[in-house]
């Protein structure tokens, strides 16, 4: 480790500079740093003044140089996103320089001040402020806690979302949320009603009508693009997951958010292409398990605002990229060293235009073996699709717009279409019609999606060898509509 700080040091600085706390590290780790180390918050020790810094320099040194903090995990060059929280060379090689010289902390006089962190909302009055109706109780040791909360949203008619503010209650163990709509209620048939909650490790346990995006400490709220909204229908509910890491003893947080309503009915609503595969049998002791997914060409132009990205513990590694109609390739994202708990919505700093005809394609890579110390499992066992800890999934939702509520709802209607809305939002308003119509063609798109999946070999018929990676409780069910279609292979 000395050897790559040592290489920063020389590759980037003339041996007569000689960087200080107080001039050339501090506004670094103020930028980069105090949105989880600080007091109150989610990092594990304060990170503000020059004694917290100097007494864990070497430490630092070998998490920057090594790129594992700040945790900004996708690569750079492929997506530039908004409030990235990846250091520059420059910044890697300053506070390289400042560890090998002895993190020396300068004149008091070059110290920049602190940065202030407001607790009121960031985008002024809301329209709406939703609250945990019930304070939570977080363990002070133990493994993570995935709850969600189930709060009724007392909608009286549809509304377009255009941003949303989350407050965590208590900074200190919340480490990150994820927010779902919910039509039908079934977070109710979930939750035990004396937390008005439930567990559900990795997705929310239910099937949402929609969401609202996520948060994660540093992340700022953002309106989205005049003329855009994410749809969300009255009387819905929220069911908000909430990841707590246990601080080393007992707390309670009661987290709330604010939403923002577009003033004038939405040009645009915001869904998503998702790429999914639920093909999933991940070999024990596999230590380079590679999945491959690709969607049906883009049947109409989109614009793409956003990426999530979704594995579990035993992930390695997610690529997605756009394969345009004439031939050119345009990155979306690159996570190589994928860490659970480290995700989340990233939003493109500059809006990305992808025509009709676009193929995305997503390379996913799991290590299901004793060398993964994340995996929940020693002896390594086979890993399939599933809510589950143990479970895994491959899963990546791309934020789309488009140029009008008819083309959203062939995005809607393509396979995955449903959790593509999920991610990216909650669809767009429908007529009776179209929802009857939605209804006719039901069976249709049940069948594009289990073939976009499960036909490997791509005949246009699944085979018994292919449909042994269908999940087992709904097999013979799936296996009798196939053979209805005419797309079982006997």
């Amino acid at each position: 480790m000395p050897g790559i700080l040592i290489g920063l040091t020389l590759a980037t600085l003339t041996p007569c500079e000689s960087p200080t706390w107080s001039k050339d590290v501090a506004p670094i780790v103020h930028k980069h740093c105090l949105g989880c180390h600080r007091a109150g918050s989610v990092g594990p020790f304060e990170l503000l003044w020059y004694k917290d810094v100097s007494r864990r320099a070497k430490f630092l040194g070998e998490l920057v140089a090594t790129n594992k903090m700040p945790p900004w995990k996708p690569e750079a060059g492929h997506g530039a996103f908004q409030a990235e929280m990846r250091l520059t060379e420059k910044e890697k090689a300053t506070v390289a320089a400042w560890v090998a010289g002895g993190a020396p902390e300068g004149d008091a006089k070059d110290l920049p001040p602190p940065p202030t962190f407001s607790k009121g909302w960031k985008l002024g009055p809301p329209d709406k402020v939703i609250t945990m109706l019930k304070p939570f109780d977080v363990p002070a040791e133990g493994r993570d806690v995935y709850q969600c909360f189930v709060i009724p949203l007392d909608l009286a008619k549809d509304e377009a979302v255009i941003a949303v503010d989350f407050e965590p209650g208590n900074a200190k163990v919340v480490h990150h949320a994820i927010m779902f709509l919910d039509h039908n209620q079934n977070g109710r048939r979930r939750m035990d009603p004396k937390t008005q909650s439930y567990q559900s490790f990795g997705g929310p346990g239910i099937v949402p009508t929609g969401g609202l995006g996520a948060w994660a400490p540093g992340a700022r709220p953002a309106i989205l693009p005049k003329g855009t909204g994410r749809y969300m229908k009255k009387d819905s509910d929220l069911v908000l997951q909430i990841h707590y890491h246990p601080s080393g003893k007992p707390e309670t947080d009661q987290s709330r958010l604010a939403l923002y309503y577009a003033k004038t009915p939405p040009q645009q609503y915001v869904g998503a292409v998702a790429l999914r595969s639920r093909a999933l049998v991940i070999p024990a002791g596999e230590s380079q398990h590679t999945v491959e997914v690709k969607s049906i060409p883009l049947p109409v132009d989109v614009t793409a605002i956003g990426i999530f990205p979704h594995m579990h513990l035993i992930g390695k590694e997610i690529k997605v990229d756009a394969y345009l109609p004439n031939g050119p390739v345009i990155p979306l994202i690159w996570i190589r060293d994928w860490d659970f708990n480290w995700q989340g919505t990233y939003s493109y700093k500059e809006p990305i235009d992808l025509p009709a005809g676009t193929v995305l394609k997503m390379r996913a890579i799991y290590n299901n073996s004793d060398s993964n110390p994340k995996n929940p499992s020693q002896p390594p066992k086979v890993v399939t699709w599933g809510e589950e800890t143990n479970d895994e999934m491959c899963l990546c939702g791309v934020q789309v717009i488009t140029k009008s509520k008819e083309d959203m709802k062939k995005i809607i209607r393509m396979p995955n279409g449903m959790i593509g809305m999920i991610l990216g939002g909650g669809g767009v308003p429908e007529t009776p019609e179209e929802i009857a119509d939605a209804k006719k063609n039901r069976s249709k798109i049940i069948l594009q999606t289990l073939m976009s999946e499960y036909d490997q070999n791509e005949d246009g018929l699944l085979s018994m060898k292919e449909l042994q990676e269908f999940p087992k409780e709904n097999r013979d069910r799936v296996m009798l509509f196939l053979r209805v279609m005419g797309k079982l292979k006997d």
